[in-house]
């Protein structure tokens, strides 16, 4: 891929869409902000997610489970004693490192000095409950949101009606202690899943779960508009699979620092339900009215890292033209930059452009315009500078559509719209403007 991730970093910065958390302590790694373009395009994300999973479907419902839960669930899920990675640390610098991610084991890569043994390192954030720090008050700040729905399962069954197959999805924070987070939002210490555990019959769990890698195949390429040459499949090895695991599958993007993970799709049998039925004592079979039998069913989970998404979106849509674009219209001479981001997720659908600022009549009526399709769009109205300027700014925002009021508008109440990634300029009635920037945005 062409594009450096520092530039990409420092775009990021530059236009307000991430900042590292706590910047002006220094910051604090493995943490960070996002600014008011990155907070649209990650809502936007998410609401990309949650109607494909739930709005559009009649057999998945939605859930929103406390971060902070009952210890006993991360004993039950294999957490306490299985969630680690190793870690080794530097004899002279006291750095320290996650061994499998190192080429020489045995020595620093800062400072050449010896590793020490690997050591399994817990993952899991330590908490209290309670004003008295002991054993007794422990809690952990859960590393994934799975284990609400797991043990959600039976509330829902009972309150919902569902019938096999049904799914439950959910959006929230998580929280692992990595050892060396990096690869900027890449991998996190604080983040948010998008998780989906979809609830099958024993015996029907492979079709559904081809099915399920097709869906979310489809969604990343069709729904956020990524490039399908920049996604593959990539199937784990037996060796790979965590102890709960039938079998799994990454879907992998082709960032600049190589193919890395954005979603896994797991079979994870009917591991987890098992497990908390065992340690909670409470029945977690599944009644069948058909066939009058029970059991518990098998689980099918795609689980997606909405920074990774986020990060996989702008990876694709950043774009450098060298020398700029020409048009009869329009030239641009420098270097241009474009964030062709699809139209459904960009931060900023419409900016509002007076052509000159210092025309009541003109910044009124622009003024006009705004006020109507804020209803309708997040807009931005913006007449800081020369119109040619305004409109690189919101070219490499990702805005879509760029629409201007100027002398003619007061005459024939036509705007012109132009389009971000052509260039093209169309004079649209204003009375027209929202029916056909929906019909663009969201029907195309």
């Amino acid at each position: 891929m062409e594009n450096s991730f520092e530039k990409i970093v420092s775009f990021t910065k530059r236009r307000g869409f991430v900042f590292q958390s706590s910047d002006i302590y220094g910051g604090l790694g493995g943490f960070y902000d996002f600014g008011p373009l990155g907070v649209e395009l990650k809502r936007n994300i998410k609401d990309s997610w949650w109607n494909a999973m739930t709005r559009k479907r009649d057999d998945i419902v939605g859930l929103d489970s406390s971060i902070v839960m009952n210890p006993n669930i991360w004993k039950a899920s294999g957490h306490t004693e299985n969630f680690s990675d190793p870690l080794s640390e530097c004899k002279a610098c006291h750095k320290r490192f996650r061994t499998d991610h190192l080429d020489d084991k045995t020595k620093c890569p800062e400072c050449g000095g010896e590793l020490t043994e690997a050591r399994n390192f817990n993952l899991m954030f330590r908490t209290f409950i309670g004003p008295v720090e002991d054993s007794a008050s422990i809690a952990y700040l859960r590393p994934e949101t799975a284990q609400g729905i797991f043990v959600n399962y039976k509330n829902i069954v009972d309150t919902q009606r569902v019938k096999l197959p049904f799914g439950i999805a959910q959006i929230g924070k998580a929280f692992r202690n990595e050892i060396t987070p990096g690869n900027f939002i890449f991998r996190l210490r604080e983040f948010e899943q998008m998780e989906m555990e979809y609830f099958v019959k024993p015996g029907t769990e492979n079709e559904v779960f081809k099915q399920i890698v097709e869906e979310r195949m489809n969604w990343y390429v069709n729904d956020l508009g990524i490039k399908k040459e920049n996604l593959r499949i990539r199937y784990h090895e037996k060796e790979e699979l965590a102890h709960y695991a039938i079998g799994c599958v990454d879907i992998e993007y082709n960032f600049p620092m190589g193919w890395s993970e954005i979603e896994g799709i797991a079979s994870r049998g009917n591991y987890d339900l098992t497990q908390h039925q065992k340690c909670s004592g409470q029945d977690l079979t599944y009644y069948e009215e058909a066939t009058k039998e029970r059991f518990i069913p098998y689980v099918i989970e795609p689980s997606s890292g909405v920074e990774r998404v986020f990060l996989a979106c702008l990876c694709d849509a950043y774009t450098e033209i060298e020398g700029g674009r020409t048009t009869t219209t329009e030239s641009v001479k420098e270097t241009e930059f474009l964030l062709k981001l699809n139209k459904k997720i960009a931060p900023i659908k419409v900016a509002v452009l007076p052509l000159v600022k210092n025309k009541e009549n003109i910044t009124a009526k622009a003024r006009e315009v705004y006020n109507l399709l804020k209803g309708c769009f997040n807009c931005q109205y913006d007449e800081v500078g020369a119109i040619g300027r305004r409109y690189r700014r919101h070219d490499e925002i990702g805005t879509p559509y760029a629409i201007t009021i100027d002398f003619e508008t007061l005459e024939d109440s036509a705007v012109t719209v132009r389009y971000r990634d052509t260039m093209e300029q169309k004079r649209i009635k204003i009375d027209d403007l929202i029916s056909i920037l929906k019909k663009e945005i969201y029907e195309d």
